[in-house]
């Protein structure tokens, strides 16, 4: 006797999506130092407080060897985003694009694997409805600098320290953050990482630091 078995949650939506002409959502590589915290997705959107963080987060597919787009960020450091790991010779710049802001947005995501957008304002429900339709066709990641309704996860840096100030001398070293990862109404996920460390790398802190640490510069931004 064969005994049906009922399909999980995850397959029920993928047959759905198939039904309806989206692809279903697929992984994107992901900076390493966020292993265990979040896994990029096709398809999805991502909120998150600073731009360090968006560019740690576009690194993973752009060294993967995806085309980025950057949409109003006019003080993006360029030497800042290739330390990160952002091949900038795969990455398109919009430093302002105005007005216009959700056309290009909306341009870049049919073309390119990964947008990082800085919106002047908090998006209409029309024109969040209207961004996400269009990363499931394309199977583009929205990485949004700021509020972004709906997004799939929020992610946040918290608990900053500076590490190598002596008492009145010395140089920073390296940064040392918590990072937090929300999705939904679950509870948050959160890792201590190097922000970068001593040798410019972005990474998970391990048990003994990268530096001697006579004192520590604590900031919370």
């Amino acid at each position: 006797m064969t005994v049906a078995v009922a399909p999980s949650l995850s397959e029920l939506r993928e047959r759905v999506n198939q039904m309806q002409g989206r692809p279903a959502a697929q992984p994107v590589a992901t900076h390493s130092a966020f292993e265990g915290l979040l896994q990029l997705q096709t398809g999805s959107s991502y909120s998150v407080d600073s731009a360090s963080l968006a560019m740690a987060l576009m690194a993973g597919p752009s060294a993967d060897g995806a085309w980025c787009g950057v949409v109003g960020m006019p003080e993006l450091g360029l030497e800042a985003a290739a330390a990160a790991g952002v091949e900038l010779r795969r990455t398109i710049l919009v430093p302002d694009p105005g007005d216009a802001w959700l056309e290009v947005t909306a341009a870049l995501i049919d073309v390119l694997g990964v947008v990082m957008l800085s919106a002047p304002s908090v998006p209409t429900a029309k024109d969040v409805s209207r961004i996400g339709a269009r990363l499931r066709q394309r199977g583009s990641v929205l990485i949004a600098h700021g509020d972004w309704p709906r997004s799939e996860a929020r992610v946040a840096m918290r608990e900053v320290e500076w590490v190598g100030v002596g008492r009145g001398h010395g140089h920073l070293q390296a940064r040392r953050v918590t990072v937090e990862v929300r999705r939904g109404t679950a509870p948050a996920r959160t890792g201590r990482l190097w922000f970068p460390d001593a040798d410019q790398v972005i990474r998970r802190v391990e048990a003994a630091p990268a530096v001697e640490v006579p004192t520590r510069l604590r900031s919370v931004s």
